[in-house]
């Protein structure tokens, strides 16, 4: 297990290595000349300067570059001067430098100067909120309507979820959004009184910061129809073939109840391809609700990435990549661990 382990480990810092490496240089060619976004005409040149040796745009490419994965890395050397940037814990001292055992280190703003930490996990939260919500929508009725349809084989019920969940999975979440936000914002809007615009948290000038759930329930729905449609034939693909197993048959001749057969045996043997659906599904939400929260106004990390795009905010565009690949990356190492833990076969052979 140790072994399964620290390969998969492995795998996942050569990913996210990989990963930092070609957002730093795509970037580094995309805005030759970051300083700019910062200065104005009134910028004299001992302040260009002090901006310039600030972001260690006065050094190579080279030296950039490194110092971009020194930031990123959990265990970095720094001078003295930087110690203050980091959460940190000293671990040992060379010569006029420091190494540091820390968080990752995803610098500052271009236009608020704050942490981009600080910044993107603000706006997490409502990614998160809004991630969650809709894969549980889509989990609990993709895999109602998958059990239902296996059970119901050729009948009209399945041929309707089929074709349903076929449609579900040829349109885009986006073009999902925006048919919502029509139809239940707008056409629908007096009965249903769902908002358009909105986001996790609304400021009452009253009563202040209040909780706004009914925001969510737009961009969920819109978010969460693809893999509702995806995991409803994946559960019933998965109960058919379970179903045809000779443990079944022999379960169904010593007399046990159809809902024990189809719940407690078959049910359990096909959660595997389910579960590896639903996961990724989770990973992919987190970064694909980019346009769903920019079609209903919703803070999270899509808005806070799109306006870093039009304002050139790159620690922030920069950041929220590397931040979306670690997510990636975790909630797949999370899978393989569950996997081993469901079965124990995938270990051995790896």
């Amino acid at each position: 297990m140790i072994r399964f382990l620290l390969k998969k480990i492995s795998y996942a810092i050569l990913i996210l290595f990989s990963v930092a490496s070609v957002v730093f240089w795509l970037f580094s060619f995309s805005f030759p000349n970051p300083e700019d976004i910062l200065v104005t005409d009134r910028t004299d040149k001992a302040t260009l300067d002090a901006i310039k040796t600030e972001l260690k745009l006065d050094q190579s490419k080279g030296k950039q570059y490194v110092s971009f994965l020194n930031d990123l890395s959990l265990i970095s050397v720094y001078d003295q001067s930087r110690t203050v940037e980091v959460s940190h814990a000293r671990i040992l001292n060379i010569g006029g430098k420091s190494i540091y055992l820390k968080s990752p280190y995803l610098r500052r703003s271009f236009q608020t100067g704050q942490p981009t930490k600080t910044i993107l996990m603000d706006a997490f939260i409502g990614t998160v909120v809004l991630a969650l919500a809709a894969m549980i929508f889509a989990s609990i009725l993709g895999l109602l309507f998958g059990v239902l349809s296996s059970i119901k084989q050729g009948s009209w019920l399945d041929r309707s979820l089929l074709f349903v969940s076929t449609l579900g999975i040829s349109v885009p979440s986006f073009f999902s959004a925006i048919i919502f936000s029509f139809l239940f914002g707008h056409v629908w809007g007096a009965w249903t009184e769902l908002n358009v615009v909105g986001s996790l948290y609304e400021i009452d000038p009253f009563t202040g910061k209040q909780l706004a759930l009914k925001n969510l329930v737009l961009p969920a729905l819109a978010l969460g129809i693809r893999p509702l449609s995806i995991i409803t034939q994946l559960t019933r693909n998965a109960m058919l073939d379970a179903l045809s197993k000779d443990y079944i048959r022999t379960a169904i001749a010593k007399g046990l109840s159809k809902r024990q057969v189809y719940f407690k045996h078959a049910l359990k043997s096909a959660l595997n391809p389910v579960i590896t659906s639903i996961s990724g599904w989770f990973a992919s939400l987190l970064a694909g609700a980019f346009f769903v929260e920019f079609i209903f106004s919703w803070k999270g990390l899509g808005s806070v990435t799109i306006h870093a795009l039009e304002t050139s905010d790159l620690p922030i565009i920069m950041g929220s990549i590397v931040f979306i690949a670690c997510l990636f990356v975790f909630i797949n190492l999370l899978v393989d661990i569950l996997y081993t833990l469901l079965d124990p076969r995938i270990r051995l052979e790896s």
